[in-house]
């Protein structure tokens, strides 16, 4: 009796087992055709990483820094104040630079005066010409005081020439045109320079890796520190088989590995021409007799959609992205 009972709770134990392995295989079969419509509706990858612009900042001059006005990891705005370099050589060079520039122009008047002497001169030796002449004509006296005469003249009319090249002209095709824009392009050089003596800043981000402080001595073109543009992207490399669905314009989620639980919207900014590997310092040479067919990885810049608060999300150049491009 007791192994009837037992066999009949068997046979309905059996039915509900069965029941539920089929609910588990239903459900598992629905998993599997969402996980298999998603895939084809979007492609993904791991190999992504944020990036943003890395401006090296350098001194333009040489100098000891006077003082420094910024910290690593800060925030500073394009046209900041950096640093202050030592300015007291590039003053004296642009008063010097000045000087030069104000001689030029106060020796016009020097070079008008000359000019009119040889106005002068060349009136005096014309006549003298056209007197010989005359006496030469008429035998009083000889050939070698006409070309003596002559020669005057035209030494005259070369001095004529040059003291005109003295005087500045509104075409600026002369000597001292040209003397005077070399003094004050000197002039100019010499203002940038001193100018240069304040280090400003290029763009907009954050200080990072600063190599420098109060008392150093700096070369002209020695980074200073570098400076993390606000400007962020995603490059994602994507494998050469799941780009041929890719457009510009489509739609990203993203996923930061800082932030699991946020999902960031982007879209297609560009599709490199290029593989990661052709563009790299080494490219590989295919053409040879040991050739392995890898898959290759194609960069795709993608661009954040949507306004990112500073505050609440610290986004850093390099973190790690998982990208999702909807294809379809």
């Amino acid at each position: 009796m007791e192994e009837k009972t037992k066999t009949e709770e068997t046979n309905e134990t059996n039915p509900k087992k069965r029941g539920l392995m089929i609910v588990l295989g239903v459900i598992a079969l629905i998993i599997a055709g969402v996980y298999y419509v998603n895939s084809l509706r979007y492609e993904s990858t791991d190999d992504a990483y944020v990036e943003s612009d890395l401006i090296q900042i350098a001194a333009r001059v040489s100098g000891q820094v006077e003082d420094i006005y910024i910290q690593d990891n800060q925030k500073i705005k394009e046209g900041d104040k950096i640093a202050k370099i030592d300015d007291t050589d590039y003053k004296v060079k642009l008063a010097q630079a000045q000087a030069l520039y104000e001689k030029a122009l106060y020796a016009q008047k020097v070079a008008k005066a000359n000019l009119n002497a040889v106005n002068s001169e060349i009136s005096l030796a014309k006549k003298d010409l056209e007197r010989y002449k005359n006496l030469y004509e008429a035998g009083a006296v000889s050939q070698q005081t006409l070309d003596s005469a002559q020669t005057r003249y035209d030494n005259t009319q070369a001095k004529l020439m040059s003291a005109e090249e003295e005087i500045l002209s509104s075409s600026n095709n002369k000597v001292a045109d040209a003397n005077l824009k070399a003094l004050k392009a000197q002039r100019d050089q010499a203002q940038l320079y001193l100018q240069y003596t304040d280090v400003t800043s290029p763009n907009s981000g954050t200080v990072t890796n600063k190599n420098v402080d109060k008392g150093k001595y700096v070369q002209a073109g020695q980074p200073l520190f570098m400076l993390v543009s606000d400007n962020f992207w995603i490059e994602a490399n994507f494998k050469e088989n799941q780009v041929g669905k890719m457009k510009v314009g489509q739609e990203v989620e993203i996923k930061i590995d800082a932030y699991p639980h946020k999902k960031f919207k982007g879209k297609i900014d560009s599709i490199q021409k290029a593989s990661g590997a052709k563009s790299s310092l080494f490219p590989p040479e295919n053409a040879v007799g040991s050739f392995v067919k890898i898959v290759q990885r194609i960069p795709v810049k993608i661009v954040f959609t949507e306004e990112i608060d500073p505050e609440k999300y610290n986004i850093a150049a390099g973190m790690s992205v998982v990208p999702k491009v909807r294809v379809k």
